[in-house]
């Protein structure tokens, strides 16, 4: 319980500098958002106007730093994040919500099933060590080397533009209507298929040769020979003593994982034209919309501390070493 408390305790800590760096970047960074947003509207707008944007925005020169700092502490205790630049007048909130879905049903289911099978591929690979299936670690290897954007550019040549079985961009058929209905649940899972192939095939490698790696190390420990002594099967001595102890390194990974879900894998939307969150912050980005950015920034940085809790609560149960701490 002291363990969780100070673990507790540091991702608080840790909460309330992001957020505070979250938000002096953007008051750091050069230009005015708010006379670019006046220029896409040529300067049409009066100067009333435009010093009621400048307070809209949290940008009011008149008010001080730690006044501003307050406020906005305030604000997103209401939950209240502010007012897109890009979608003026729609507030962060909405713009992040309409993206997110797709985010986390694209990269949350495709990252548990790199995952899993990367993992279970690697336990069977570092238990049965120099048998055949190490010959297909130098493929593991070729693919995990290869970024993201890449295997999906190939991906659209190959199954978009040349043998045309899937679209290229987008994540549904235009003209459908976003809702629960299974015309565009199959439209939407259709459209995943590329994007999704992409992730797993890049990110599958990795887990397989961590995990490998890891079970080759584990199953010369002594627990592991004092199993076999004892008789016990195989596939127990494999799973309960050496896979056990093998996977606590990639708890980790897979903890950061599934926090940076979050955040989506931003080339492959860009790829992809995805309607993802990673999509929506490389539109923020070229657009300096801040209030946006920051919005963004500060749902992946919640995200991957929660995950980063949950996996050592995770080793609490996995090893009980750590309950001693």
């Amino acid at each position: 319980m002291r363990f969780l408390l100070r673990r507790a305790l540091f991702y608080l800590v840790t909460a309330w500098a992001a957020i505070t760096i979250n938000f002096l970047l953007p008051r750091m960074l050069p230009g005015d958002p708010v006379q670019a947003m006046i220029a896409r509207f040529q300067g049409r707008l009066s100067t009333d106007a435009i010093a009621s944007l400048y307070v809209l925005f949290g940008l009011d020169t008149q008010t001080s730093m730690f006044s501003q700092y307050v406020t906005y502490w305030g604000n997103l205790f209401k939950g209240d994040l502010g007012l897109s630049f890009t979608y003026f007048p729609t507030p962060v909130s909405e713009v992040i919500s309409q993206s997110l879905p797709w985010t986390l049903s694209l990269m949350g289911v495709t990252t548990v099933i790199s995952f899993v099978l990367g993992t279970m591929i690697g336990v069977y690979a570092g238990w049965r060590r120099g048998s055949w299936i190490d010959s297909l670690l130098p493929i593991a290897t070729f693919f995990s080397a290869i970024p993201y954007f890449w295997l999906g550019l190939i991906a659209i040549s190959v199954f978009a533009v040349t043998w045309g079985a899937f679209p290229a961009a987008g994540g549904y058929e235009p003209g459908l209507i976003p809702g629960f209905d299974w015309e565009f649940i199959s439209s939407a899972l259709y459209y995943a298929v590329l994007p999704a192939l992409t992730v797993i095939i890049s990110s599958i490698a990795g887990w397989i040769l961590g995990m490998r790696n890891m079970m080759v190390t584990v199953s010369s420990e002594d627990y592991v020979t004092v199993a076999h002594a004892k008789g016990l099967p195989e596939r127990r001595v494999m799973l309960g003593y050496a896979a056990r102890n093998a996977v606590l390194p990639s708890i980790s990974g897979f903890a950061l994982s599934l926090g940076f879900i979050v955040g989506g894998t931003l080339l492959v939307e860009m790829v992809f034209s995805y309607p993802g969150i990673g999509y929506v912050l490389f539109t923020g980005v070229n657009a300096k919309d801040y209030p946006l950015m920051q919005g963004i920034f500060l749902i992946i940085t919640l995200a991957v501390l929660l995950a980063n809790l949950i996996a050592d609560v995770v080793y609490l149960l996995l090893d009980p070493r750590t309950r001693k701490a």
